[in-house]
């Protein structure tokens, strides 16, 4: 586990297991969020977003959090990744998790609300084409984040 991509529903926790990993592994954590939200939450151009993941992807060790939806262009990270970790938790998880933190836009809780039967598809075909040597994690539950962890400190 040397480069790890995690994806999941928003308000899935994909930020903090991704610090835990990180803390855990020694391996640095990019929060993609970071890298595409402009001013004003303005997404970064597709082309743009492409190149700037593929400068990401070229360290030796990370750990990329965030699942952009509609917004993404995953090809660079799962084309770099060792290891895929998907967070699938089902919506109400993630809709209290996201009320409990912040205000959020009208996209992105049509993108919370429609992930299972658009995004998570589209996801799992980008993994199977980009990404077909790395390990893939589908994780359910809070518990099976944690047992993932556990493996991780064993």
């Amino acid at each position: 586990m040397r480069r790890v991509v995690v994806l999941g529903r928003g308000a899935a926790g994909k930020s903090t297991l991704a610090r835990r990993l990180g803390t855990l592994t020694g391996l640095p954590v990019i929060e993609l969020d970071q890298h595409f939200w402009g001013p004003g939450l303005e997404a970064t151009p597709p082309e743009q977003w492409a190149v700037r993941q593929g400068e990401l992807a070229r360290g030796e060790a990370w750990i990329m959090d965030g699942d952009l939806g509609p917004y993404d262009v995953l090809e660079a990270r799962l084309r770099a990744a060792d290891t895929v970790l998907l967070l699938d938790f089902p919506f109400w998880r993630c809709a209290w998790r996201a009320l409990r933190r912040s205000r959020e836009r009208a996209d992105f809780w049509w993108w919370v609300w429609s992930y299972r039967r658009r995004s998570r598809p589209q996801l799992l075909t980008a993994i199977t084409a980009h990404a077909p040597g790395a390990r893939l994690r589908v994780l359910r539950t809070p518990r099976a984040v944690r047992q993932l962890l556990d493996e991780v400190i064993s």
